[in-house]
């Protein structure tokens, strides 16, 4: 049975490289101080459906995104490993969204799709560490939701089978199509990119990208080979604007406090059967350990 999944993606910081410059003096991130790069997770997710698209021939994959037009190098990166088509929810009456406003934006995208048989996700962002926007996303679709998925199980007609961590085990959940799936890290190891969908993807581009590079020309030329990324601003999905950007996000930043490490001093210890012995009776004195 063929199925239309969509896959929801996004393009972060990564933090592995923070430096004092990562945030912004209003709270937010400084997304330009940090290299980007596809969401750890959102990766597992898109594995997720491009294995069912391998067990279920006629599948579609659409791949959306919402962001800068920079974020259509994700985009790209879903269509070297399978993905079919590719969108980018892009408008500056967006910015600063929170994961409340993020989750209408993208529901709303997703019911201008039509029919949809899964929408599947990272269970979180690396850059915010909430695993809000795929619940949330369920909620306002008014579809089910299996969080935390572990393992696809069984996939028969209209009925779903997972294998979901609760923490310290796992627990069996059956449902019906149509269901939001938010994927572990552990789920799966993604796929590399395909060579010979790379050469055939890699000129894939958005109007936004082609104007900036002063390519604003082969925009018809690209769509003809299917290589033009689709742009949805808030007004194709029929976004209301008081739930969306700074407006409709209800989370502000409190306060920000750089923590900084410093060693005050060193003891050294000595490499011997008794320097240990002094080492551990310190640390059990200082209730470091014991």
């Amino acid at each position: 049975m063929a199925y239309n999944i969509v896959v929801l993606a996004k393009q972060v910081p990564d933090t592995k490289a923070v430096t004092g410059k990562a945030m912004n003096d209003d709270g937010t991130v400084n997304r330009s101080a940090l290299p980007a790069i596809f969401n750890p997770e959102d990766l597992n997710a898109l594995e997720l459906a491009l294995q069912i698209k391998d067990d279920n021939p006629g599948t579609k994959i659409t791949m959306m995104t919402m962001g800068l037009p920079s974020a259509c190098e994700v985009l790209r990166q879903g269509m070297y490993r399978g993905a079919d088509r590719m969108i980018l929810v892009t408008d500056r009456r967006a910015a600063a969204s929170d994961t409340l406003a993020t989750s209408y934006i993208l529901s709303c995208a997703v019911k201008k799709l039509g029919k949809v048989d899964m929408v599947i996700c990272g269970r979180q962002a690396i850059d915010g560490d909430t695993a809000q926007v795929g619940p949330q996303c369920a909620e306002k679709l008014d579809i089910p939701q299996i969080t935390y998925v572990q393992e696809l199980l069984d996939l028969k007609d209209q009925t779903i089978t997972i294998k979901r961590s609760v923490g310290a085990g796992w627990e069996k959940v059956q449902c019906q199509l149509p269901v939001v799936l938010t994927v572990l890290d552990t789920a799966n190891i993604p796929r590399p990119v395909a060579a010979r969908k790379m050469m055939k993807f890699k000129k894939a581009h958005s109007a936004m990208e082609l104007a900036k590079a002063d390519k604003a020309d082969l925009a018809d030329a690209l769509k003809a080979k299917g290589l033009l990324i689709e742009e949805w601003n808030l007004d194709h999905i029929e976004a209301d604007l008081q739930w969306c950007g700074r407006d409709g996000s209800p989370t502000k930043v409190n306060r920000i406090q750089s923590v900084v490490l410093a060693a005050s001093g060193h003891k050294k210890i000595e490499p011997t059967e008794q320097g240990l012995r002094d080492m551990i009776h310190e640390l059990i004195e200082d209730h470091t350990i014991g």
